[in-house]
Protein backbone atom coordinates (compact mmCIF):
# COMPACT_ATOMS: atom_id res chain seq x y z
CA UNK A 1 0.00 0.00 0.00
CA UNK A 2 1.04 3.47 -0.92
CA UNK A 3 2.58 5.11 2.33
CA UNK A 4 1.97 8.46 1.45
CA UNK A 5 -1.59 7.90 1.39
CA UNK A 6 -3.74 11.43 2.83
CA UNK A 7 -6.18 10.79 6.01
CA UNK A 8 -9.90 10.61 4.58
CA UNK A 9 -12.32 11.26 7.19
CA UNK A 10 -15.67 9.88 6.82
CA UNK A 11 -18.54 11.98 7.30
CA UNK A 12 -22.09 11.31 7.75
CA UNK A 13 -22.30 7.53 9.23
CA UNK A 14 -23.88 8.54 12.79
CA UNK A 15 -26.84 6.63 11.92
CA UNK A 16 -25.87 3.49 14.01
CA UNK A 17 -28.93 3.70 15.88
CA UNK A 18 -31.57 3.71 13.07
CA UNK A 19 -29.26 0.88 11.37
CA UNK A 20 -29.31 -1.32 14.46
CA UNK A 21 -32.92 -0.83 14.88
CA UNK A 22 -33.82 -1.59 11.40
CA UNK A 23 -31.21 -4.82 11.12
CA UNK A 24 -33.26 -5.37 14.30
CA UNK A 25 -36.84 -5.58 13.43
CA UNK A 26 -35.33 -7.54 10.25
CA UNK A 27 -33.74 -10.29 12.17
CA UNK A 28 -37.24 -10.67 14.03
CA UNK A 29 -38.82 -10.81 11.16
CA UNK A 30 -36.59 -13.84 9.78
CA UNK A 31 -37.65 -15.65 13.11
CA UNK A 32 -41.01 -15.09 12.92
CA UNK A 33 -40.77 -16.33 8.78
CA UNK A 34 -38.57 -19.09 9.86
CA UNK A 35 -41.96 -20.05 12.91
CA UNK A 36 -44.40 -19.45 10.25
CA UNK A 37 -43.17 -21.44 7.66
CA UNK A 38 -42.53 -23.96 10.06
CA UNK A 39 -46.14 -24.12 10.77
CA UNK A 40 -46.94 -24.29 6.83
CA UNK A 41 -44.63 -27.52 6.43
CA UNK A 42 -46.71 -29.27 8.80
CA UNK A 43 -49.86 -28.44 8.34
CA UNK A 44 -49.28 -28.96 4.33
CA UNK A 45 -45.76 -28.09 2.19
CA UNK A 46 -47.18 -25.76 -0.10
CA UNK A 47 -44.47 -23.09 -2.60
CA UNK A 48 -45.45 -20.20 -0.24
CA UNK A 49 -44.56 -22.12 3.01
CA UNK A 50 -41.47 -23.69 1.49
CA UNK A 51 -39.90 -19.90 0.63
CA UNK A 52 -40.44 -18.34 3.36
CA UNK A 53 -39.00 -21.08 5.84
CA UNK A 54 -35.81 -20.73 3.44
CA UNK A 55 -35.99 -17.09 3.55
CA UNK A 56 -36.23 -16.99 7.13
CA UNK A 57 -33.22 -19.72 8.07
CA UNK A 58 -30.82 -18.00 5.18
CA UNK A 59 -31.67 -14.51 6.86
CA UNK A 60 -31.43 -15.90 10.81
CA UNK A 61 -28.21 -17.83 9.93
CA UNK A 62 -26.46 -14.31 7.88
CA UNK A 63 -28.38 -11.79 9.43
CA UNK A 64 -25.85 -10.98 12.02
CA UNK A 65 -23.14 -9.92 9.70
CA UNK A 66 -24.78 -6.29 9.21
CA UNK A 67 -24.37 -5.81 13.16
CA UNK A 68 -21.00 -5.86 12.23
CA UNK A 69 -21.01 -2.34 10.87
CA UNK A 70 -22.02 -0.87 14.11
CA UNK A 71 -19.10 0.67 15.70
CA UNK A 72 -19.39 3.23 18.53
CA UNK A 73 -16.65 5.58 19.49
CA UNK A 74 -15.84 8.04 22.25
CA UNK A 75 -14.30 11.32 22.60
CA UNK A 76 -10.72 11.11 21.24
CA UNK A 77 -10.35 7.98 19.30
CA UNK A 78 -10.79 6.95 15.59
CA UNK A 79 -11.02 4.07 13.61
CA UNK A 80 -9.13 3.45 10.00
CA UNK A 81 -10.87 1.31 7.98
CA UNK A 82 -10.35 -0.85 5.04
CA UNK A 83 -12.18 -2.94 2.91
CA UNK A 84 -10.66 -5.83 1.33
CA UNK A 85 -7.01 -4.25 1.98
CA UNK A 86 -8.22 -0.63 0.68
CA UNK A 87 -8.04 2.05 2.87
CA UNK A 88 -11.58 3.80 2.85
CA UNK A 89 -10.96 5.93 5.23
CA UNK A 90 -11.40 7.39 9.33
CA UNK A 91 -14.05 7.75 11.61
CA UNK A 92 -12.41 10.57 14.16
CA UNK A 93 -15.59 11.66 15.96
CA UNK A 94 -17.74 10.89 18.82
CA UNK A 95 -20.86 8.91 18.24
CA UNK A 96 -22.89 5.70 16.88
CA UNK A 97 -21.79 4.92 13.43
CA UNK A 98 -22.97 2.79 10.51
CA UNK A 99 -20.41 1.61 8.01
CA UNK A 100 -20.15 -1.29 5.79
CA UNK A 101 -19.54 -4.72 7.35
CA UNK A 102 -16.69 -6.09 5.83
CA UNK A 103 -14.71 -3.30 6.92
CA UNK A 104 -12.09 -4.40 8.87
CA UNK A 105 -10.23 -1.40 11.56
CA UNK A 106 -6.76 -1.39 11.50
CA UNK A 107 -4.28 -0.24 14.28
CA UNK A 108 -0.96 -2.31 14.17
CA UNK A 109 0.11 0.00 17.41
CA UNK A 110 -3.22 -1.91 19.01
CA UNK A 111 -1.37 -4.33 21.85
CA UNK A 112 1.82 -2.02 22.49
CA UNK A 113 1.16 -0.46 25.61
CA UNK A 114 3.91 2.43 26.33
CA UNK A 115 4.93 3.58 29.69
CA UNK A 116 2.50 5.88 31.11
CA UNK A 117 0.06 6.27 28.29
CA UNK A 118 -3.40 6.85 28.01
CA UNK A 119 -3.32 3.70 25.55
CA UNK A 120 -6.96 2.62 25.17
CA UNK A 121 -8.15 -0.41 26.46
CA UNK A 122 -11.90 -1.86 26.88
CA UNK A 123 -12.76 -4.53 29.42
CA UNK A 124 -15.23 -6.88 27.74
CA UNK A 125 -18.04 -6.28 25.97
CA UNK A 126 -19.29 -3.36 25.59
CA UNK A 127 -23.08 -2.78 26.92
CA UNK A 128 -24.46 -2.29 22.96
CA UNK A 129 -22.82 -5.68 22.24
CA UNK A 130 -23.87 -7.20 25.22
CA UNK A 131 -27.72 -6.02 24.17
CA UNK A 132 -27.49 -7.14 20.65
CA UNK A 133 -26.20 -10.55 21.29
CA UNK A 134 -29.36 -12.67 19.77
CA UNK A 135 -29.61 -16.60 21.41
CA UNK A 136 -28.40 -19.09 19.90
CA UNK A 137 -26.34 -17.28 16.80
CA UNK A 138 -23.99 -15.02 18.51
CA UNK A 139 -24.67 -11.97 16.61
CA UNK A 140 -23.54 -8.71 18.35
CA UNK A 141 -21.52 -5.35 17.34
CA UNK A 142 -18.32 -6.00 15.63
CA UNK A 143 -16.39 -5.87 19.57
CA UNK A 144 -13.42 -6.77 17.80
CA UNK A 145 -13.16 -2.99 16.59
CA UNK A 146 -12.54 -2.02 20.02
CA UNK A 147 -8.85 -3.33 20.50
CA UNK A 148 -8.10 -1.27 17.04
CA UNK A 149 -9.18 2.14 18.32
CA UNK A 150 -6.09 4.68 17.66
CA UNK A 151 -6.06 7.62 20.76
CA UNK A 152 -6.80 11.16 18.97
CA UNK A 153 -5.40 12.24 22.94
CA UNK A 154 -2.25 13.60 24.17
CA UNK A 155 -0.29 10.70 25.42
CA UNK A 156 2.83 10.45 27.61
CA UNK A 157 6.07 8.05 26.82
CA UNK A 158 8.51 7.71 29.94
CA UNK A 159 11.16 5.32 28.59
CA UNK A 160 13.51 3.79 31.01
CA UNK A 161 16.78 5.77 32.00
CA UNK A 162 19.37 5.93 28.96
CA UNK A 163 23.35 5.85 30.08
CA UNK A 164 24.60 8.03 27.71
CA UNK A 165 28.07 9.74 27.61
CA UNK A 166 28.13 13.61 27.54
CA UNK A 167 31.07 15.45 25.27
CA UNK A 168 33.63 14.96 27.64
CA UNK A 169 33.32 11.17 27.39
CA UNK A 170 31.39 11.07 31.18
CA UNK A 171 28.88 8.73 31.42
CA UNK A 172 25.50 9.68 32.66
CA UNK A 173 21.80 8.64 33.18
CA UNK A 174 18.90 10.72 31.77
CA UNK A 175 15.23 9.50 31.59
CA UNK A 176 13.13 12.33 28.94
CA UNK A 177 8.94 12.31 29.74
CA UNK A 178 7.22 13.25 25.83
CA UNK A 179 3.85 14.14 25.52
CA UNK A 180 2.56 13.52 21.87
CA UNK A 181 -0.21 12.17 20.25
CA UNK A 182 -1.62 10.99 16.68
CA UNK A 183 -2.72 14.07 14.45
CA UNK A 184 -2.83 11.98 10.91
CA UNK A 185 -4.49 8.29 11.43
CA UNK A 186 -3.63 7.12 7.81
CA UNK A 187 0.35 7.98 8.11
CA UNK A 188 0.50 6.60 12.05
CA UNK A 189 -1.05 2.82 10.34
CA UNK A 190 0.56 2.82 7.19
CA UNK A 191 3.38 5.22 6.85
CA UNK A 192 5.56 2.85 9.34
CA UNK A 193 5.37 -0.79 11.26
CA UNK A 194 4.26 0.45 14.34
CA UNK A 195 4.01 3.98 15.47
CA UNK A 196 4.29 3.39 18.81
CA UNK A 197 7.45 1.64 19.00
CA UNK A 198 8.90 4.15 16.12
CA UNK A 199 8.20 6.85 18.14
CA UNK A 200 9.65 4.82 21.33
CA UNK A 201 12.85 4.34 19.40
CA UNK A 202 13.10 7.48 17.77
CA UNK A 203 13.13 9.06 21.67
CA UNK A 204 16.21 7.06 22.30
CA UNK A 205 18.14 7.74 19.53
CA UNK A 206 16.98 11.87 19.99
CA UNK A 207 18.20 11.44 23.71
CA UNK A 208 21.52 10.10 22.84
CA UNK A 209 21.94 12.55 20.03
CA UNK A 210 21.53 15.45 22.03
CA UNK A 211 23.28 14.61 25.42
CA UNK A 212 26.48 14.08 23.48
CA UNK A 213 26.96 17.11 22.56
CA UNK A 214 26.41 18.93 26.20
CA UNK A 215 28.69 18.52 29.08
CA UNK A 216 27.52 17.69 32.32
CA UNK A 217 28.39 20.83 34.12
CA UNK A 218 29.19 24.26 32.82
CA UNK A 219 32.73 23.95 31.28
CA UNK A 220 34.94 25.93 29.55
CA UNK A 221 36.06 25.99 25.62
CA UNK A 222 33.11 24.01 25.15
CA UNK A 223 30.54 24.19 22.02
CA UNK A 224 27.46 23.47 22.53
CA UNK A 225 25.27 25.61 19.66
CA UNK A 226 27.41 24.73 16.97
CA UNK A 227 28.32 28.46 15.95
CA UNK A 228 31.74 28.07 16.59
CA UNK A 229 31.99 30.01 20.09
CA UNK A 230 32.32 28.43 23.64
CA UNK A 231 29.16 28.89 25.75
CA UNK A 232 28.16 27.92 29.09
CA UNK A 233 25.28 25.51 28.42
CA UNK A 234 25.43 22.29 30.04
CA UNK A 235 22.80 19.19 31.18
CA UNK A 236 22.20 20.15 34.29
CA UNK A 237 22.29 24.31 33.64
CA UNK A 238 20.45 24.12 30.65
CA UNK A 239 17.63 21.82 31.17
CA UNK A 240 14.68 23.69 29.10
CA UNK A 241 16.52 24.52 26.03
CA UNK A 242 18.39 20.43 25.74
CA UNK A 243 14.63 19.96 26.44
CA UNK A 244 13.37 21.77 23.62
CA UNK A 245 16.44 20.50 21.47
CA UNK A 246 15.47 16.95 22.03
CA UNK A 247 11.45 17.68 21.21
CA UNK A 248 12.76 18.89 17.85
CA UNK A 249 14.75 16.39 17.02
CA UNK A 250 11.96 13.69 17.35
CA UNK A 251 9.46 15.84 15.49
CA UNK A 252 11.74 16.13 12.61
CA UNK A 253 11.80 12.25 13.00
CA UNK A 254 8.43 11.40 13.61
CA UNK A 255 6.31 13.97 12.03
CA UNK A 256 6.70 11.36 8.82
CA UNK A 257 4.32 8.88 10.69
CA UNK A 258 1.30 11.83 11.58
CA UNK A 259 2.84 12.29 15.24
CA UNK A 260 3.06 15.25 16.71
CA UNK A 261 5.21 16.10 19.97
CA UNK A 262 3.73 18.03 21.84
CA UNK A 263 6.34 18.92 24.82
CA UNK A 264 9.55 16.69 25.99
CA UNK A 265 11.12 17.25 29.62
CA UNK A 266 13.85 15.64 31.58
CA UNK A 267 12.67 13.49 34.21
CA UNK A 268 15.80 12.19 35.75
CA UNK A 269 19.48 13.83 35.49
CA UNK A 270 22.48 11.94 37.07
CA UNK A 271 26.27 10.93 36.79
CA UNK A 272 26.51 7.28 36.04
CA UNK A 273 27.09 5.16 39.70
CA UNK A 274 30.54 4.37 38.54
CA UNK A 275 32.09 7.57 38.64
CA UNK A 276 28.91 9.72 40.96
CA UNK A 277 31.00 9.64 43.99
CA UNK A 278 34.41 10.95 42.14
CA UNK A 279 32.53 13.59 40.61
CA UNK A 280 30.72 14.67 44.19
CA UNK A 281 34.50 14.85 45.24
CA UNK A 282 35.12 16.53 42.68
CA UNK A 283 32.05 19.01 42.93
CA UNK A 284 32.86 19.27 47.05
CA UNK A 285 36.43 20.57 46.07
CA UNK A 286 35.42 22.81 43.30
CA UNK A 287 33.10 24.39 46.57
CA UNK A 288 36.06 24.24 48.81
CA UNK A 289 38.09 25.91 46.68
CA UNK A 290 35.29 29.09 45.86
CA UNK A 291 34.53 28.99 49.17
CA UNK A 292 38.17 30.31 50.46
CA UNK A 293 38.74 31.94 47.25
CA UNK A 294 35.77 34.18 49.09
CA UNK A 295 37.20 34.13 52.46
CA UNK A 296 40.88 35.55 51.21
CA UNK A 297 39.13 37.95 49.14
CA UNK A 298 37.24 39.04 52.24
CA UNK A 299 39.76 39.27 54.35
CA UNK A 300 42.17 40.88 52.34
CA UNK A 301 39.69 43.83 51.92
CA UNK A 302 39.39 43.89 55.35
CA UNK A 303 43.03 44.11 56.59
CA UNK A 304 43.56 46.59 54.03
CA UNK A 305 40.43 48.53 55.60
CA UNK A 306 42.25 48.05 58.98
CA UNK A 307 45.59 49.44 57.85
CA UNK A 308 43.86 52.92 56.34
CA UNK A 309 41.75 53.35 59.01
CA UNK A 310 44.57 52.93 61.77
CA UNK A 311 46.82 55.28 59.45
CA UNK A 312 43.78 58.19 59.16
CA UNK A 313 43.55 57.87 63.28
CA UNK A 314 46.92 57.92 63.66
CA UNK A 315 46.52 56.08 66.72
CA UNK A 316 49.28 54.06 66.37
CA UNK A 317 53.09 54.52 63.85
CA UNK A 318 53.50 50.78 62.92
CA UNK A 319 57.20 50.33 60.37
CA UNK A 320 56.91 47.48 57.69
CA UNK A 321 58.07 45.18 59.55
CA UNK A 322 55.17 45.27 62.23
CA UNK A 323 52.75 46.01 59.53
CA UNK A 324 54.05 42.88 57.78
CA UNK A 325 53.13 40.80 61.35
CA UNK A 326 50.02 42.49 61.85
CA UNK A 327 48.65 41.83 58.18
CA UNK A 328 49.89 37.93 58.87
CA UNK A 329 48.10 37.58 62.25
CA UNK A 330 44.67 39.43 60.91
CA UNK A 331 44.79 36.76 57.67
CA UNK A 332 45.62 33.54 60.01
CA UNK A 333 42.55 35.01 62.43
CA UNK A 334 40.02 35.83 59.20
CA UNK A 335 41.07 33.18 57.30
CA UNK A 336 41.17 30.29 59.91
CA UNK A 337 39.03 27.28 60.55
CA UNK A 338 38.86 27.89 64.14
CA UNK A 339 38.82 30.44 66.95
CA UNK A 340 41.65 32.16 67.47
CA UNK A 341 43.20 32.19 70.76
CA UNK A 342 44.46 35.42 71.93
CA UNK A 343 48.00 36.40 73.30
CA UNK A 344 48.37 39.03 75.50
CA UNK A 345 51.49 40.94 75.48
CA UNK A 346 52.04 43.58 78.84
CA UNK A 347 55.69 44.54 77.14
CA UNK A 348 57.31 46.76 74.86
CA UNK A 349 55.62 46.92 71.47
CA UNK A 350 58.99 46.60 69.92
Amino acid sequence: MDTNIQEKVIQGHKNGFAAMIIISILYALGIVAVIFGGIGLDDGASAGDIALFVAGIIWVSFGWIPYLGLKVLKPGEALVLTLFGKYIGTLNSDGFFYVNPFCTAVNPAADTKLGQSGDISDNGKSKIAAALTISGTGAAIDTSARNKKISLKVMTLSNSRQKVNDILGNPVEIAVAVMWKVTDTAKAVFAVDNYKEYLSLQCDTAVRNVVKLYPYDVTENIDTTGDGQADDGSLRGSTEVVANRIMAEIQGKVAEAGIEIVDARITYLAYAPEIAAAMLQRQQAAAVVDARKLIVDGAVGMVELALERLSEKELVDLDEERKAAMVSNLLVVLCGNHDAQPIVNTGSLY
